[in-house]
């Protein structure tokens, strides 16, 4: 009896009935029909890749920052400590003397701050380089062959240019060389 019923009617609609969906409808994709699981994957390791390589260059960008405010402040100080340093020693008074004591104590202080970063850059460096030699491992002992040689050639040529044009320019000054190099022409701290 209650089978036989008319569904309820809302205004000018009726209600909508669904057909019932075979085992070919019930997977619902948001990829076109042409991608495959490996392709997914793919992609999703590349997108990985160039994340990693964007958290990387954000903390070689932190460290080059800490690095330029280091020696701004070791400038400054070496400015005043040469004012200083130029006044004839007989002429100089208790304080002069004191600050001129207290300005090499704080250079000192930042020059060990400095070689605390470069340090830290090398080791970053270094933790890096193992990344980079774990993930080769991992790719050898996971993917196929043919999909690496498939993949390789069409990523060497876009990390290539992609490389030269964008980080090439950056990598020659960045790490322990731009940390090195400190102030520039001006700076004898290094």
């Amino acid at each position: 009896m209650e089978g036989s019923r008319t569904p309820p009617r809302y205004g000018s609609m009726e209600s909508t009935r669904w057909p019932p969906a075979g085992p070919e409808d019930e997977i619902i994709s948001m990829a076109d029909s042409t991608t495959t699981i490996d392709d997914i994957e793919g992609e999703l390791f590349k997108i990985e890749r160039i994340r990693e390589i964007l958290v990387r260059r954000e903390s070689e960008l932190r460290y080059m920052m800490d690095d330029i405010q280091l020696c701004k402040e070791i400038s400054r100080l070496k400015k005043e400590l040469q004012k200083l340093i130029a006044l004839p020693e007989n002429e100089k008074s208790n304080e002069e003397k004191q600050r001129e004591e207290e300005l090499v104590q704080q250079i000192h202080k930042l020059v060990e701050t400095r070689d605390f970063l470069v340090d830290d850059v090398e080791f970053e460096r270094l933790r890096e380089r193992e990344e980079d030699k774990e993930m080769a491992e991992f790719l050898q002992s996971k993917l196929s062959k043919s999909y690496l040689q498939k993949a390789t050639p069409v990523k060497e040529k876009k990390m290539t240019s992609r490389g030269q044009q964008t980080s090439a320019p950056y990598m020659t000054k960045t790490g322990l060389t731009l940390l090195k190099e400190c102030c520039g022409f001006t700076c004898s701290i290094m």
